[in-house]
């Protein structure tokens, strides 16, 4: 038989697609695209919980209100686990593409329903387009709209089309035909037949048929994931090139709950809409007898006034909430917003310089969208303009297909990393195997494979065809294609069973560094030289962004550098990419300034003493805090290494003693503390104060009537449960209250003073005012807490608390020495009460885990103040 060249004939059919009807597929992905961010911000643009909430209602309303609660706890599961974003992102792929699917299979249906011929014409078009394996879709669909939702949208859309075709057209041809005859004997109308008589008897098969298009589109999220449409397909993608259990069990939870969910949803939606399930709802409901608390349907207005209710709210929340998050300086701000796109391929040294260059990118205030694909779709997208740039070309061989096909629509931005080198490995306890050559009848020994990485790259094609060829492995050996993830699982399952096995690798590579391995010789050089690591952009890209395009064409990483970036980012753990980079930034004070230079030299100055690590400790106090990770912000900006630690007092007094620690900056003196400077006063040094006069004061909820003063808490024992809420029992404060306050009042033996933290004072505080019950806690001045709620400070009359203090910086006994330069601005350093109250206040909003970054906010909305703390010369 003759070679027939299907495939060279779409490959033609697609190029004239693309070259003259550009403007169609332009104006298809605006209007798919527009549908899908218009679903995607209402179901993303609230409170997680709130919108919860919005879906339970739903679920209450169809199905009752067990099903409404077990929908909410299964969305708040999927928020739990950090996957919310992603999974409305889903939701709203699902359903754009159910609605789209929907609105055109049910008229096809109809049509084929009331036509043997269409039913004839249109079954193997259904065929094909069930049978078709659903990556195959991509393709085009990549070619034509880029990479992105669209893509994705269109392949589910041709994936779930069957089932709501044939379901529709099964349902119109099941109804009786007695009843369309007596139809059409009373004069009804073929149009109303199909109205008032078939659909609605159909209407259950119809459903049905909707049900297995909304699984069968959500079944597709894996494959839009592929071609850059994010959610919960994005991150199962990402766990199975990269091997990651963790993620892809929560991922796959994330999936199986929305499913359930929808699953259920779209099967009771039946019983509402049509007539023959209504009936058999009002069975059912008859046959369970009285009133079932459990499947309770709130009608119809109960259920849309609390879902508007919910809506209100949640987009509320979302106004309230929505300010500029930036963290980037003014003076680093080049990017104002701007959004840069990044691909990368999920090889190591492609996270770890995508990744770097997304913070680096954010820093200067620009904001980023990286997405993983594999080699075809991101070079594609690259090619296109909807990826801006990628880091992880390896030319002029692994990746010279995708170069040879667009690099007419490319910027080459020069290489950042090489040579690289591409090779065999074999672990080297593999004996007699020291090169390619030696390979040749060996091939019983690795069970005749060679364990390869993604089939698209480049080094695969090399392989197959030219290293294999050279040293006379073709048919001894098969190359097995999988992907690095997969390749490198393999090679540490072969090592721990000490088998023989060869797998394709490349350096530099962290492989080389956790397992004892050779690299097979190439003394025929079969493999062409090594390689450099280019970053390549769109067409264009330098005049859309001339900054971003220099620093990236001046960008470059040794040997040492990126490897120790790539341990730092695998120490941080999937998920944690940018924390480890974080990471490997701290350890390396400068390169950001090297890499990412502002424009007209809006670097921050450097320090006398930049490179410096200082060792910075704090106790969980609000002014501890917000003082602490403002200077850990400015120590930063002038290049020191600063490290913080939580202690409590005790051993932080102990570790400045000691010279474990440098520095704390939240010494109440002369009270609160006076028994940790007095133990250790000749081994520390006091910088000097910074903020005061403090207070120290028993506080109650101003609600409480007739308690004014500590004096008035005498005989009040029980209105309080005779407990007052302490913090720290290690606190200075804490001593004093059981030493002298409770004494010179006569309170001892009426009140046990309840020893627990700061946080748990406060939380008991906020909970007791929530009810209205009276408590009374140990608190301070200045504290955010008077101003967010209507409290009282118990007078002192008899001056028990002493007099107001000062809080104190105190360093080890050599810190002068040790960091003169950072001594001198700590002893200029002040702050006042408005200053700190509103750094305390920012902090707050910030919530836990966002402290630097708040800090960050608050100084920068401060002009001039970095520079009168830390100045430098």
């Amino acid at each position: 038989m003759p070679r027939l060249h299907f495939g060279d004939w779409v490959e033609d059919a697609v190029d004239w697609l693309q070259s003259h009807l550009t403007w169609l597929f332009d104006a298809i992905q605006t209007v798919l695209g527009g549908m899908y961010d218009g679903v995607d911000a209402v179901l993303g643009g609230g409170e997680p919980l709130l919108m919860a909430g919005i879906l339970a209602v739903i679920a209450c309303w169809l199905r009752g209100l067990l099903p409404g609660v077990l929908a909410f706890v299964g969305m708040a599961l999927i928020d739990s686990l950090g996957l919310w974003d992603d999974a409305m992102d889903t939701l709203s792929l699902v359903l754009v593409a159910a609605v789209i699917t929907i609105v055109i299979a049910v008229p096809v249906g109809i049509w084929a329903a009331r036509s043997s011929r269409v039913s004839s014409a249109i079954r193997p078009v259904l065929d094909v387009m069930q049978t078709m394996p659903a990556f195959i879709y991509l393709i085009p669909g990549v070619m034509f709209f880029g990479v992105g939702t669209t893509p994705g949208l269109l392949a589910t859309v041709i994936f779930a089309m069957p089932p709501g075709v044939r379901m529709t057209e099964l349902g119109i041809r099941q109804v009786d035909g007695e009843l369309i005859e007596a139809a059409d004997a009373f004069g009804t109308s073929p149009r109303s037949t199909l109205t008032r008589v078939q659909l609605p008897l159909a209407l259950p098969t119809i459903m049905a048929g909707v049900n297995q298009v909304i699984m069968l589109a959500l079944s597709m999220v894996v494959i839009g994931g592929m071609a850059g449409a994010g959610g919960l397909g994005e991150q199962v993608y990402s766990a199975i090139t990269q091997l990651k259990v963790g993620l892809a069990a929560e991922s796959g939870v994330a999936v199986v709950v929305l499913a359930m969910y929808l699953d259920r949803m779209t099967g009771a939606l039946n019983e509402r809409v049509s007539p023959l399930g209504r009936r058999a709802a009002a069975k059912l409901a008859a046959t369970r007898g009285g009133f079932s608390f459990a499947h309770y349907k709130p009608a119809g207005v109960v259920a849309v006034v609390g879902v508007v209710a919910l809506a209100l709210v949640a987009g509320g929340m979302n106004l309230a909430g929505s300010d500029d998050s930036s963290t980037a300086s003014k003076s680093t701000n080049v990017g104002q917003g701007k959004k840069i796109n990044i691909g990368y391929i999920p090889w190591d040294e492609g996270t770890a310089s995508t990744f770097l260059w997304k913070e680096l990118l954010e820093q200067r205030g620009y904001e980023t969208d990286v997405k993983q694909l594999d080699p075809g779709p991101l070079y594609s997208g690259v090619a296109r303009g909807d990826i801006d740039f990628q880091t992880d070309s390896w030319l002029p061989t692994t990746h010279k297909a995708y170069w040879d096909k667009y690099k007419n629509q490319l910027d080459d931005m020069g290489s950042w990393y090489g040579p690289t080198s591409l090779e065999l490995t074999v672990p080297s306890y593999v004996k007699g195997i020291d090169s390619l050559a030696d390979l040749k009848g060996q091939g019983k020994k690795f069970d005749g494979k060679i364990i390869g990485i993604e089939a698209s790259a480049g080094m695969m094609g090399t392989l197959n065809k030219k290293v294999l060829k050279e040293y006379g492995l073709d048919g001894e050996y098969k190359v097995v294609s999988s992907s690095t993830s997969t390749m490198l699982a393999q090679l540490e399952r072969s090592i721990k069973k000490k088998e023989p096995v060869v797998v394709t690798l490349w350096s530099p590579h962290w492989a080389y560094g956790k397992y004892d391995l050779k690299k097979l010789k190439d003394p025929k050089g079969a493999w062409g030289k090594g390689e450099n690591l280019h970053t390549v952009a769109h067409k264009g890209f330098a005049k859309k962004d001339p900054t971003v395009a220099k620093w990236l064409k001046d960008f470059k990483l040794t040997e040492k550098q990126l490897t120790s970036l790539e341990n730092d980012i695998k120490a941080a753990g999937e998920g944690h990419e940018q924390d480890g980079v974080r990471t490997w930034l701290k350890k390396n004070p400068g390169l950001v300034d090297k890499l990412a230079p502002v424009p007209g030299g809006g670097a921050q100055k450097q320090g006398k003493d930049a490179g410096k690590t200082v060792n910075m400790g704090y106790f969980p106090w609000d002014e501890a805090i917000a003082s602490t990770y403002l200077w850990q912000n400015i120590l930063e900006d002038r290049g020191y290494k600063p490290n913080l630690k939580q202690l409590d007092p005790g051993p932080l007094y102990t570790s400045l003693a000691q010279g474990q620690m440098d520095v704390q900056l939240d010494s109440w003196l002369p009270q609160t503390h006076k028994q940790y400077v007095d133990k250790y006063k000749d081994q520390l040094s006091d910088i000097g104060s910074w903020y005061g006069p403090t207070s120290l004061e028993l506080t109650v909820p101003s609600y409480v009537k007739g308690i004014d003063s500590l004096a008035d808490l005498k005989g009040q024992g029980k209105k309080f449960n005779g407990k007052i809420i302490g913090i720290e029992a290690s606190a200075g404060m804490m001593g004093t209250l059981n030493k002298k306050v409770l004494k010179a009042y006569g309170l001892e033996g009426e009140y046990k003073v309840v020893s627990s933290s700061t946080s748990s004072m406060l939380a008991e505080l906020n909970r007791s005012i929530k009810k209205k019950e009276p408590v009374v806690v140990t608190l301070w001045s200045p504290h955010w807490a008077y101003g967010k709620y209507d409290l009282k400070k118990l007078k002192d009359p008899k001056g028990a608390w002493g007099k107001g203090e000062r809080i104190h910086i105190v360093g080890k006994k050599d810190f002068a020495s040790d960091f003169p330069e950072f001594d001198k601005w700590l002893k200029n350093f002040k702050m006042t009460d408005k200053q700190l109250a509103s750094l305390e206040v920012e902090i707050q909003k910030g919530g836990a885990g966002n402290e630097k970054a708040s800090a960050r906010k608050w100084l920068d909305s401060q002009p001039g103040l970095e520079d009168k703390l830390a100045p430098v010369s």
